[in-house]
């Protein structure tokens, strides 16, 4: 037997003894949970049985209380022990299959031997409470892991840097308590296991990356003194994933403060939520908030406005080029979307502590009773120096005033005694009652009908006075859609803001021409009259009227997480950072991707909508250049559409060249398609994605494809409302195809009808970035190919 073979058979019985521990406190542990939870629901059950009620007299009072307490202090304990037990037991089922997945020999400066530490999901102790037969991924030591190959290495604890020497790193991939591979390697992570992890095909929900972490991935993971983490990140480098596994490391290192109800994801799109919903799961941690931002808009702007999403958006960019002011449209879009608008806008805020507020008249029943030049005379009166936010609170302290004396004033009113004259016997009762309450059982006073009328007179007004109290605690009475408005109908007051703003002329390059300038302020102006507010206007609006009523915070998360952060707007940034104010943020995103035209340029610190947001020093900035997802020949394929393509580097996994297929006309196309997905299938790929450029062009296709016997029921449509991510057959739009993957992509049409602007450069390449395995392009017309086929060398693809 060989060297090889005998270390082989040592692990093997290594793993067959740990498993044999785990079933062993599996067994321990069953009944003791059983136990804990019959406990809890009798407990529940019997809770005021063995309550003394008592409520004679102060001591009995705060004797029912003592003993409410202490049964509730109980009960808690109990709930806690289960819980605490029950996650335990879980962890040892989830650790059977697969115990660990890496071994490191490490000797430690100062210490005779090494000391043999395995690697895996979750840390696993022995019976004497104090031998780890496996280490958690998160603990301080498993860095040594991700971090260094054979040699000297160190790692990070609490209580200072603790040096030594790897003598051996060693992987394994065990399935079902069996090892099926196993090396010894001075990489990271070898080849061999991350060959075996890539081959596999794509499914219906993001896997954990824990036995796979790359050096680069693990520096993004264990960051935890950034205020803010920018991660730019080549397609298929792992960024999302990374991301989750971080926000696992998180939750573990800071367990004793830190809930996953305190950490949040804003994901691309709802189905993306489904995507990522199990990787926390599956390394024991709860779930965190997942949530987009237009939900947040859209929850905040409800019964103001009809919002745009920006998958609406996409349509128009995508679909309507042929509109008299699509230029204009995309020339706002990007200007409303920027950081100099954003500095427009608090010039704004500025000049509105001297002029141009625009407020609303009360009125009361019918009338004015107080103006909105009296409302502005006094809010340009005060002397106050504070933010505009504080000015606006102090003013409406002044109107509560104004209306509290025309409240007192109005119960006289003939109006109020043609109510009474309504009122049923239960107001009179309650009349009657608060007068008695007020004369505190002294002698009735003579004029008590009289008192009594007047009791009545001031629950009438008050109850009409009730709505306007509301509307003015909510600052109602700011006419923030005017003041919106006011931006778009005075073409001085833009020019003069930009003057505010910065040094540079209203032509200097960014700001849209004159013409088109006219053509945005229209549009916004005439959709702000039919109640709608185009996607780009939400988050400035949202911010103005922030920046007016003062900015909703929350104080309770401290992580946000942004994916696709390439996607957002400078607004947005601003807007999350003030919006969670205790948080830490990290965001990702690939510019190579930024595909909606308020993307952010996430490659450079200068010029980025996040380099001032927390200051140099409280922001890291990582790259990931290496791509992971795609065998070498798709991302040689695709890095040759960029101008920066040279920085990404593919991962050296073969899988054969991307076909271009000419085809004579759509329904050879679509014959072709229907015969590459049976050989797809055949090859054992059960995820394919019919990738389309946009939502219209995803619905005819689905409508030619579906009435195809062939393909049945199997073949799935996907649009902004799909609630989650199946494996299977899909046609989906490229943009909701956004950081997914599957094992094959079919480009519906490449021809440069449909890609052909400089524009969609990127809308393609996130298209063509999307397979593991296998990329097929078809050209559905005798025409020319994509410019961005076109510039990718030949030899790069394969044409037939």
């Amino acid at each position: 037997m060989s060297e090889w073979s005998t270390e082989w058979d040592k692990e093997q019985r290594r793993v067959d003894e740990v498993i044999a521990a785990f079933k062993k406190r599996i067994k321990e542990y069953e009944p003791l949970v059983g136990e804990l939870r019959s406990e809890v629901v009798d407990f529940r059950t019997n809770f005021w049985d063995d309550v003394t009620v008592n409520l004679s007299n102060d001591d009995d009072v705060l004797e029912t209380f003592m003993s409410m307490k202490q049964q509730a202090q109980i009960l808690s304990e109990r709930e806690h022990s289960h819980r605490h037990l029950l996650n335990q037991l879980k962890r040892t089922r989830r650790l059977l299959p697969s115990p660990y997945f890496g071994r490191i020999d490490f000797h430690e400066k100062g210490t005779p031997a090494s000391e043999k530490l395995y690697i895996g999901v979750a840390s696993f102790l022995a019976d004497d409470g104090e031998t780890f037969l496996v280490y958690d991924w998160r603990t301080p030591i498993a860095s040594l892991y991700y971090d260094f190959p054979p040699g000297h290495a160190a790692y990070n604890t609490p209580g200072g840097e603790i040096s030594g020497t790897i003598e051996l790193k060693r992987q394994f991939a065990i399935r079902d308590g069996h090892i099926r591979t196993m090396f010894d390697t001075g990489m990271t992570i070898g080849d061999e296991l991350l060959q075996n992890v890539l081959s596999k095909g794509a499914g219906s929900q993001m896997q954990s990356i824990v036995a796979t972490i790359q050096h680069e991935q693990n520096q993004i993971i264990r960051n935890d003194s950034s205020r803010l983490l920018v991660v730019q990140g080549a397609a298929g480098s792992g960024k999302t994933s990374a991301a989750l596994q971080r926000a696992a490391y998180l939750l573990y290192k800071h367990r004793e403060r830190l809930t996953a109800e305190q950490m949040v994801l804003f994901s691309p799109n709802p189905m993306f939520n489904s995507y990522v919903a199990t990787v926390l799961p599956e390394l024991g941690e709860d779930n965190i908030q997942q949530t987009t931002f237009q939900e947040y808009l859209n929850r905040r702007l409800a019964g103001t406005f009809d919002v745009e999403d920006p998958f609406d958006q996409m349509e128009y960019v995508l679909t309507k080029q042929d509109d008299p002011e699509y230029d204009a449209v995309i020339a706002g879009i990007a200007f409303k979307a920027s950081s100099r608008f954003l500095h427009l806008m608090r010039s704004y805020r500025d000049r509105l502590l001297t002029e141009g507020m625009r407020f609303k008249g009360i009125r009361f029943k019918g009338r004015t009773v107080l103006s909105r030049q009296a409302i502005e005379a006094q809010f340009y009166n005060s002397k106050s120096a504070a933010s505009l936010s504080y000015r606006v609170d102090e003013l409406k302290d002044w109107i509560m005033q104004q209306l509290r004396k025309l409240e007192r004033a109005e119960r006289s009113a003939d109006w109020v005694k043609e109510e009474l004259d309504y009122l049923d016997q239960e107001q009179y009762q309650d009349a009657f009652n608060r007068l008695a309450k007020r004369q505190q059982a002294k002698n009735p006073a003579f004029d008590d009908a009289q008192q009594e009328e007047e009791l009545l007179r001031e629950g009438v007004v008050r109850t009409h006075f009730r709505p306007l109290y509301r509307k003015v605690k909510a600052l109602r009475f700011v006419d923030t859609k005017g003041l919106y408005r006011q931006l778009f109908e005075n073409d001085s007051l833009v020019a003069s803001l930009i003057g505010d703003s910065d040094e540079t002329s209203k032509d200097r390059v960014g700001f849209p021409d004159e013409q088109q300038w006219k053509q945005i302020c229209a549009r916004t102006v005439g959709l702000m009259d039919e109640g709608k507010l185009a996607a780009e206007d939400a988050t400035p609006y949202l911010y103005l009227k922030e920046l007016i009523e003062g900015f909703q915070m929350n104080g309770n998360i401290r992580y946000v997480l942004m994916d696709e952060a390439q996607d957002y707007s400078a607004f947005q940034f601003e807007f999350v950072k003030r919006l969670f104010p205790r948080a830490r943020m990290t965001v990702l995103g690939d510019f190579n991707q930024a595909i909606f035209a308020q993307a952010s340029d996430l490659h450079e610190r200068s010029g980025s909508p996040l380099e001032g947001l927390y200051g140099p020093e409280d922001t890291a900035w990582m790259n990931l250049t290496r791509s992971y997802r795609s065998t070498r020949e798709i991302v040689d394929f695709t890095r040759a559409m960029l101008a920066d393509g040279d920085r990404i580097v593919p991962f050296d996994r073969s899988g054969g060249k991307p076909l271009a297929i000419q085809c004579t006309g759509e329904q050879d196309r679509d014959r072709r398609i229907i015969e590459d997905i049976a050989a797809l299938q055949a090859e054992g790929f059960g995820s394919i994605a019919i990738i389309t450029k946009s939502q219209a062009e995803a619905n005819e296709a689905f409508e030619r494809l579906r009435a195809v016997p062939a393909l049945g029921e199997s073949l799935r449509l996907v649009n902004k409302t799909t609630p989650q991510f199946e494996h299977g057959l899909l046609i989906i739009p490229a943009y909701l195809a956004k950081g997914v993957e599957f094992d094959a992509v079919l480009i519906y049409d490449a021809s440069a009808r449909c890609y052909g602007r400089e524009s969609e450069r990127k809308l393609f390449y996130t298209a063509c970035t999307r397979p593991m395995h296998r990329l097929r392009l078809y050209n559905p017309i005798e025409a020319a190919w994509s410019p961005f086929v076109l510039g990718v060398s030949e030899e790069l693809y394969e044409r037939q």
